[in-house]
């Protein structure tokens, strides 16, 4: 496999666009696909390439923006809570630049559209209810190869290990779309009904298990990592990319780097959510962990 070496931190530039459709994808995710002008100068790295994505509040119909330049974050961080725009961070699920059109995978959490009050955090809610014509604000990157992209398998690669739940599901299409051919790839995404399974188009020689959680089952199950426990694993240098929910990520790591023998430099890691713990904390951690580290 190539060698990909890390870029420096990349351009990127706020992008206004709206929705053009959505439609459902299962019983926890529904894809919306967004177009807007200059989207020609948005330029995707494929595989898991992530997004800010900024949503307006209830009562607004669109995000608000004391700053839109190089001090964008500072000013944001400044604004009334209330008012401000929400901020996510998204995988780039599809980009058709010649129709000026990208899809993004929004995962429920629990959001129903037919329910008179929906629950999950607010990015949910609003994916859950979006129609063609509302409008959000995106910071995206205007450069391929730029650091919005975690999958980057070293030289000397031999196999591909790759783990996730039902939110990781995006970024795991999306490196499966960019693997070539005859990379060999073991996957295992856990999701919460059978009619979650997508298909997952691939040139690479990948062997996906789709593992639905049991609701009867305890707290402690863990689907992912007894799959793991009990796979057989190829031979050969692995390269593994795990994604999800935070416990179970740090889990998968443990057993790959101390019980697999896995070089803990060629497991790429990343805790997509927290059991236990709302969007707005982790944003708020976040938050809490960038002023500290400005005083520094």
């Amino acid at each position: 496999m190539t060698a990909t070496v890390a870029p420096a931190t990349a351009p990127y530039r706020f992008f206004e666009v709206h929705v053009v459709r959505s439609r459902r994808l299962g019983p926890s995710m529904v894809r919306i696909t967004f177009g807007g002008e200059r989207l020609t100068e948005l330029v995707s790295g494929g595989r898991d390439q992530r997004f800010k994505l900024f949503l307006p509040q209830p009562h607004q119909d669109r995000p608000v923006f004391h700053d839109t330049g190089d001090g964008w974050y500072t000013a944001w961080r400044a604004q009334d809570p209330a008012e401000r725009a929400v901020m996510r961070s998204y995988t780039l699920r599809e980009q058709r630049p010649a129709s000026g059109e990208f899809d993004v995978d929004f995962a429920l959490h629990g959001a129903d559209p037919e329910a008179a009050v929906l629950s999950g955090g607010p990015a949910s809610r609003w994916a859950a209810r979006a129609r063609p014509g509302d409008r959000l604000t995106v910071l995206a990157p205007a450069v391929e190869d730029n650091g919005g992209v975690d999958f980057r398998p070293p030289a000397g690669t031999d196999w591909i290990l790759i783990t996730g739940d039902e939110t990781a599901l995006p970024a795991i299409g999306g490196i499966l779309a960019w693997l070539s051919p005859g990379t060999r790839a073991e996957v295992w995404i856990e999701v919460g009904h059978e009619d979650d399974r997508q298909q997952l188009p691939t040139f690479a020689d990948a062997e996906i298990t789709w593992l639905v959680r049991d609701p009867a089952a305890t707290a402690d199950h863990e689907p992912v990592l007894d799959a793991l426990r009990a796979a057989d694993l190829p031979e050969g240098t692995p390269y593994a990319w795990i994604a999800g929910e935070s416990g179970t990520v740090k889990a998968v790591r443990r057993h790959l780097v101390r019980e697999r023998g896995f070089d803990r430099r060629a497991v790429k890691f990343t805790g997509y959510w927290r059991r236990g713990a709302t969007e707005e904390e982790l944003l708020a951690e976040l938050t809490a962990g960038t002023a500290t580290n400005d005083k520094d």
